[in-house]
């Protein structure tokens, strides 16, 4: 019988765990009901929560030793450093990743398990055919999230990709073996290779509690994603730069040459040199901040501190 182990990173979300755990051993139950043969083993990874996640997280444990375990961090460090944690963590013939919050349906699982069987492909993962129930603001930026990325990055995303997929073991070790501090998943899965099937399926609401992203988050995890795996916004500054400078160069001449060709000309105009002025300093800002994003990685990056501190474990 093989066995799938299932990495569910946890934020406080107390009203989800229990219901979580139902819904995938009555899946569980029909799938083998129905011929396929799989055991599960669950890793839950608390990602530092500040409500009652892990005292949900030990009953559970303590009610079915046989296949929850849990890893409780000492502090929030991020759902991608739960997502390390746990693949660290797992044991099983196959690794899947999942939300605890049922927007990743457990009913898709079995079929994952079954192309795996099948041997051709080495990871099968699902991507939102819409959004339909997400803040349309959201939902546009997501969209142009993966449309950026994908020009300007040699490793290409499936839109509407999700976490949630089904891994073979040596998938998964060559994702433990990129230990870099700033992590973007979708991106690591992409760029570790290997043959992938995406399963197209419909949106799911939350089936409790409230998300802890937001907009803010959500847009400084897109930032870290195009940061991470590439390098054009550096050659944009460069390029903005060269362009300027050309440019400044053929407005000097030209003021040159036209003062010399009629010396009675004023040079004026000194509300269009301070808007040029502005509109250089602006660009020279972005620019610096750019540098500075890529500066700032590289800092987090050398001093090499851990992706996540574990308090307890079982």
């Amino acid at each position: 019988m093989k066995t799938i182990s299932i990495v569910v990173p946890c934020y406080n979300e107390e009203e989800t765990i229990n219901i979580y755990y139902d819904a995938m051993t009555k899946m569980k139950e029909e799938a083998n009901n129905d011929g396929r043969r799989f055991d599960i083993e669950y890793w839950f990874i608390d990602d530092g929560s500040a409500d009652k996640t892990l005292p949900i997280l030990q009953q559970l444990q303590k009610d079915h030793s046989e296949d929850v375990h849990y890893a409780s961090f000492s502090r929030n460090f991020g759902k991608e450093s739960a997502l390390y944690a746990g693949l660290n963590q797992v044991t099983g013939d196959y690794v899947a990743v999942m939300d605890v919050d049922l927007q990743d349906p457990p009913d898709m699982l079995p079929k994952m398990f079954d192309i795996l069987e099948e041997g051709e492909y080495d990871c099968v993962g699902s991507a939102r055919m819409d959004r339909k129930g997400e803040n349309p603001i959201i939902s546009f930026f997501s969209n142009s999230f993966y449309g950026v990325i994908n020009k300007m990055s040699q490793t290409k995303i499936i839109p509407g990709a999700r976490d949630f997929r089904l891994m073979t073991r040596q998938m998964v070790e060559s994702i433990k073996s990129m230990t870099e501090y700033n992590r973007f998943s979708k991106g690591i899965f992409s760029w570790v290779g290997f043959k992938t099937k995406y399963l197209p399926y419909k949106n799911h609401e939350r089936v409790a509690g409230t998300t802890s992203w937001n907009f803010w988050k959500l847009l400084k995890y897109a930032l870290t994603g195009i940061i991470d795996f590439t390098e054009r916004p550096l050659a944009l500054a460069t390029w903005f730069g060269s362009i300027f400078s050309v440019l400044s160069i053929v407005s000097f001449v030209w003021i040159i040459v036209r003062k010399l060709v009629n010396p009675m000309i004023a040079i004026d105009g000194w509300t269009s040199i301070v808007a040029i002025v502005l509109l250089i300093g602006g660009i020279q800002l972005i620019s610096i901040g750019i540098l500075g994003e890529y500066i700032g990685k590289i800092f987090l990056e050398v001093k090499k501190r851990p992706i996540y501190i574990i308090k307890e474990k079982k």
